[in-house]
C-alpha cells in the first residue's frame, strides 16, 4: 500500500508502492487505494504521460513492482477512502472452521485442507464457501490488510490442498504458476475395478455438453486438449484400486471424465459413473477424490510444498480396502513441464526469427558473389551440393563404388548414362568373352 496520502488535491502526488501491491497491475492498485477515480480518467492520464512509475509513462495494465514511486497529477476524483469494503460478519462457527483448514501460513500465501461438500465459491444458492470464510484472515483492527484471493480452484465434492493469495501481488505470481503449468499437483483417487495398465496418460480431449441432469464435459476430439498421467498404487483384489493422479491440463471435471472414460469411474462419483461408482458394503458414497499435495515456486524463491491429510470418509475406506497411505509419497514425476501456449507462442516467434535471418544470409552471399565453404550459391553449385566432402550425401546416403559423380567442366560427349552402364543390368567395364561355340 501506499506509504501515506498527500492531503491537497491541486498539487502533483507521489506514492511508493508496498509489499502487499507488488505485481498488482496500475489499474488495480487505483482501484484499491484510490478507488473514486474512475478507469476512464486513470487511460486518459496515462494516454497523455500524466501518471508516471519510476518517472516513466506508463499504461493501466503495467505491472508495478515494490518500491516503484507512482506519480499521479492533480485533479480527478477526491483522494479520500470513501467508504469501506462492507465487512462480511462471520460466525463463531465459521471462524472456527476457517481457521481448522489451514495448512501453511506465510506472507504470501494461505494454504488451505478443503473438506468434501464446500464450494470454493458462491453460485445460485450457494451461501457457504471457501471465497466467504477467507473473510476470516483479514484483522478487524487493520482495515488496510488485504483480504485473500482465490488462484485456483477445487470441485465441491473434492477435498484437498487449496492455494489462496494473501496479497494481490502474491495472487498474480501464483496464477502465472497455474496457467504456466509449473506448479504440480498430486491427486489421490479410489476407482472401481482395476485398470489393465499399470500407469500411463490419459490423452482425451473434453467439451462441455447437454446431458442428464444438466451440462457435463464429454469426450470429444473437437474439444479442448486435456491430458492426465495415472499410476496403480495398490488393488484390493478387482473390487477397487488406488491410484495417484496428476493433471497436465486444467479442464473442469478432468479427472473424473478420464477415469470414467477408461472405465473406472472415482468411487462416489454418481454425475460421471453412474451406478457403476458405487461400492458396496459399509465404503462410504462420497467423492473419494482428494487433492494430496501441491508444489509450486514461492514469491521468496523457495518451493512451496504442502500435503493434505485425508478427510474421514476416504482414510476409513482405505482402511476397509487394505491400503496402506504410506505406500506413496505422492512426488510427481521428474521431467519439464508440458510448454504453456505462451511458451510455444514465444518459440513460434523465435523459429520465425532465426528462418528470416538465414534467408537474408542466402541472398547477401549470392549479391556478393563470395560463397562461404559448403553452402551452394549457383544452381551448378547447388546440384553438386549434396555430395560433399567426405562423401556423405546430405539426404544420409553415402558415396561409394558405382555411386554418381558430378560430371566434369568440360567431357565432349553428350550426356545420356554415364559410359559402362546399363538399365537393369550391373556395369561392367570389359564385354565377357564368348565361349568357343556360342552365338
Amino acid at each position: 500500500m501506499p506509504d501515506q496520502f498527500p492531503a491537497q488535491e491541486d498539487t502533483i502526488r507521489r506514492f511508493t508502492v508496498g509489499h502487499d501491491d507488488d505485481g498488482a497491475r496500475l489499474d488495480r492498485w487505483f482501484k484499491r487505494h484510490m478507488p473514486q477515480i474512475g478507469f476512464n480518467t486513470i487511460s486518459r492520464w496515462a494516454r497523455t504521460g500524466q501518471i508516471r512509475v519510476d518517472g516513466k509513462r506508463a499504461k493501466p495494465e503495467d505491472r508495478i513492482v515494490a518500491g516503484q514511486e507512482i506519480r499521479v497529477p492533480p485533479g480527478g476524483e477526491s483522494l479520500s477512502k470513501g467508504p469501506q469494503r462492507q465487512r462480511i460478519q462471520l460466525t463463531d462457527e465459521e471462524l472456527a472452521e476457517a481457521d481448522a483448514m489451514v495448512l501453511h501460513r506465510d506472507r504470501a500465501a494461505i494454504v488451505l485442507n478443503k473438506p468434501p461438500g464446500l464450494a470454493t465459491q458462491g453460485g445460485t444458492g450457494t451461501k457457504h464457501h471457501v471465497d466467504r470464510l477467507l473473510e476470516a484472515f483479514v484483522p478487524e483492527e487493520d482495515s488496510k490488510v488485504p483480504r485473500p484471493r482465490l488462484v485456483h480452484r477445487l470441485d465441491k465434492d473434492t477435498s484437498g490442498v487449496l492455494l489462496t493469495a494473501a496479497t494481490p501481488g502474491s495472487a498474480a505470481f501464483f496464477s502465472k504458476r497455474f496457467s504456466g503449468r509449473s506448479a504440480k499437483k498430486i491427486y489421490w483417487a479410489l476407482v472401481t475395478g482395476v485398470p489393465d495398465i499399470s500407469a500411463g496418460t490419459i490423452d482425451l480431449a473434453l467439451a462441455k455438453q447437454p446431458g442428464t441432469g444438466g451440462e457435463k464435459m464429454m469426450p470429444d476430439p473437437e474439444g479442448q486438449p486435456a491430458r492426465t498421467k495415472y499410476r496403480v498404487v495398490d488393488r484390493a483384489g478387482n473390487r477397487a484400486a488406488w491410484v495417484e493422479l496428476e493433471p497436465l491440463t486444467g479442464r473442469t471435471h478432468q479427472l473424473r471424465v478420464h477415469l470414467a472414460a477408461i472405465g473406472h469411474p472415482i468411487v462416489g462419483d454418481g454425475k460421471y459413473g453412474g451406478q457403476a461408482a458405487f461400492l458396496t458394503g459399509s465404503i462410504s458414497r462420497k467423492m473419494h477424490l482428494h487433492a494430496r499435495r501441491l508444489i509450486i515456486d514461492h514469491p521468496d524463491g523457495t518451493p512451496l510444498d504442502v500435503t493434505a491429510p485425508l478427510p474421514d470418509h476416504f482414510a476409513a475406506s482405505m482402511q476397509q480396502l487394505g491400503f496402506d497411505e504410506n505406500a506413496s509419497d505422492a512426488l510427481p514425476e521428474e521431467g519439464p513441464p508440458p510448454p504453456s501456449r505462451e511458451d510455444r507462442k514465444i518459440a513460434a516467434r523465435r523459429h520465425a526469427k532465426d528462418l528470416r535471418k538465414e534467408r537474408r544470409g542466402e541472398r547477401r552471399e549470392r549479391t556478393t558473389g563470395s560463397p562461404k565453404p559448403g553452402k551452394p550459391t549457383t544452381k551448378r553449385s547447388a546440384a553438386a551440393a549434396p555430395f560433399e566432402k567426405g562423401g556423405v550425401k546430405r539426404s544420409g546416403v553415402k558415396k561409394g563404388k558405382g555411386s554418381p559423380q558430378p560430371a566434369a567442366k568440360s567431357s565432349g560427349k553428350p550426356a545420356g548414362r554415364p559410359p559402362g552402364k546399363v538399365a537393369g543390368k550391373p556395369a561392367s567395364r570389359k564385354p565377357s568373352p564368348r565361349k568357343p561355340g556360342s552365338r
